[in-house]
C-alpha cells in the first residue's frame, strides 16, 4: 500500500488562507470565537480540525465543512500509516 504524504491542515489554514489574507492569528481568534490557544495548536500542529471549527472555517472563508473535514482525515491516514506501515502492509491482498 501506498500512501502520498498530506499536509496537515493547519499548515493549510495558516499558509494557504491566513496569510494571503493578512489574517493575524488575533484577529481570527476573535472573529471565529475561539481561544488564540486553540488557533495557534492549529498552527503549530498539535490540534486537528473538529466538525465545529471545520463549520466555523467553512462559513468565515466561504468554503465547505467537508473541505477542511477531508484535509484532517487525509492527514490523519497519512500518519496512521506511516506509524503502522508494517503491520498494515503484512495483511494479505483476498482481491
Amino acid at each position: 500500500m501506498k500512501i502520498r504524504p498530506y499536509t496537515h491542515p493547519g499548515i493549510i489554514l495558516k499558509e494557504e488562507f491566513a496569510k494571503p489574507l493578512e489574517l493575524t492569528q488575533e484577529r481570527m481568534a476573535k472573529d471565529l470565537k475561539i481561544g488564540i490557544k486553540t488557533l495557534s495548536e492549529l498552527y503549530n500542529e498539535k490540534r486537528g480540525i473538529s466538525p465545529l471549527m471545520a463549520l466555523k472555517l467553512a462559513n468565515y472563508f466561504g468554503t465547505t465543512p467537508e473541505f477542511w473535514m477531508n484535509l484532517q482525515s487525509q492527514y490523519d491516514l497519512y500518519k496512521t500509516y506511516l506509524k503502522e506501515k508494517d503491520s498494515v502492509d503484512k495483511i494479505p491482498k483476498v482481491a
